[in-house]
């Protein structure tokens, strides 16, 4: 017997796990590889990636409103386009983010303890698929918690770099080293960092009146982050400049220290830790949510659409999900998991923006054609290394739904 989901989430609970999701371990780990990219033209690079993640996360909220049920494009891409649009939908969204989350338990260990990354990294992914099993409240306060810690963090570094004698507004400034293509991959590298407030969505089962709560959320989920990422970048850019930036693996660290603050660098690695694990909290919350629905329709086995009899939550699909990631944060390497993830992420918002432009509405179809064309041309800036691996491993799950239209047309 199928099981519907409980309706516990609010407006603010939805804003805090969307901005759980993006003001997370993105902005601590994807301002260094940006910066590489795009040079002194990174602030142009998060203006773009904000602008594209505007208008996915309006054709987003207005398809969830439409359909407030779990599984985010893979249910609007099914019911817009067809089967196999949203087939694919939830075949990005699933193997990308699952690169995601092996990422972020891998911040997680690589912060709060180096020499045991990958032991560290499986220990948050079982003790964050054990809170999710309790129910998506539980998941909720926590994400607050999380949210508050890193928002003081992060705040501590730009009140520390924009304070400092290092600071110096002259290094802002879009400089000759700035080139189109430079720009636009550092957009789709910073995308990753935006990519969150679709958690909203996918949890659109689970939401309290999901008419008027998902747009309010999305929204100002999304305000909130750009507000706190351009911050974040601005004071850090102005105390190392693009070159140095783009040379950090500790970003925000390396800022403090620069701007003579190194008793802010403990700090720092310890809000890494905590903003890590936000995001993979949340991460694990929408990938098994997008399992559930594909397992409902029969593209996943069917047993992972079993939902708890008490906790109300798809305790097989979490169950599932846990193992994969927990298995590949143990033998994979972090390094090219945001390229990768950045470009299914990136062709999951263009098929919710296609399914948006099937709307009636002038105003949605603009929104969603701007938002098309800037996932597609994000995705396919990306360094050549993520877009192969990303296209391939796309053109695999196309085979096999292929494979599976066949073997049941032929039984």
């Amino acid at each position: 017997m199928t099981r519907e989901l409980r309706r516990s989430l609010g407006v603010f609970d939805a804003v805090m796990i969307g901005l759980g999701s993006m003001v997370g371990a993105g902005i601590f780990v994807a301002l260094g590889p940006a910066a590489r990219s795009a040079g002194s033209g990174l602030l142009l690079g998060l203006a773009t990636a904000a602008a594209v993640a505007y208008c996915n996360a309006m054709s987003s909220a207005r398809l969830a409103a439409l359909y407030p049920a779990s599984g985010g494009t893979y249910v609007y891409g099914r019911e817009r386009l067809g089967p196999f649009w949203g087939y694919l939908a939830g075949w990005a969204f699933v193997v990308g983010k699952t690169a995601s989350c092996a990422a972020m338990a891998l911040t997680v260990g690589a912060y709060a303890w180096p020499e045991q990354a990958h032991a560290v990294a499986v220990a948050a992914v079982v003790a964050l698929t054990a809170v999710n099993y309790g129910g998506v409240q539980k998941s909720a306060w926590l994400t607050r918690a999380i949210v508050a810690v890193v928002l003081a963090v992060l705040a501590a570094v730009v009140v520390v770099c924009l304070g400092s004698d290092a600071a110096d507004a002259g290094r802002l400034a879009p400089g000759k080293d700035v080139s189109v293509g430079g720009v636009l991959q550092a957009s789709g590298l910073l995308f990753f960092a935006f990519a969150g407030y679709a958690r909203i969505a996918t949890l659109g089962e689970e939401v309290r009146d999901p008419a008027r709560t998902i747009p309010r959320a999305v929204p100002v989920a999304l305000g909130l982050a750009l507000l706190v990422y351009a911050c974040v970048a601005v004071a850090v850019l102005s105390v190392l400049g693009p070159v140095a930036l783009g040379h950090a693996t500790a970003p925000l660290a390396d800022a403090a220290r620069a701007a003579g603050a190194s008793w802010l660098v403990p700090v720092v690695r310890a809000g890494a830790a905590v903003a890590a694990l936000g995001s993979l909290l949340a991460l694990i919350l929408g990938v098994s949510r997008t399992t559930l629905a594909m397992a409902r329709d029969g593209h996943l086995p069917g047993a992972l659409a079993a939902v708890h009899p008490r906790f109300q939550v798809p305790h097989r699909a979490e169950l599932a999900v846990g193992a994969v990631v927990a298995v590949v944060a143990a033998t994979a390497d972090v390094r090219g998991a945001i390229g990768f993830s950045s470009f299914g992420v990136l062709l999951y918002y263009a098929i919710a923006n296609v399914s948006a432009w099937t709307l009636s509405s002038r105003r949605v179809r603009v929104v969603a054609g701007c938002g098309l064309v800037g996932c597609l041309v994000l995705a396919f800036a990306l360094p050549l290394s993520s877009v192969v691996a990303g296209a391939g491993v796309i053109a695999g799950g196309a085979a096999l739904y292929a494979l599976r239209r066949r073997s049941a047309a032929v039984g």
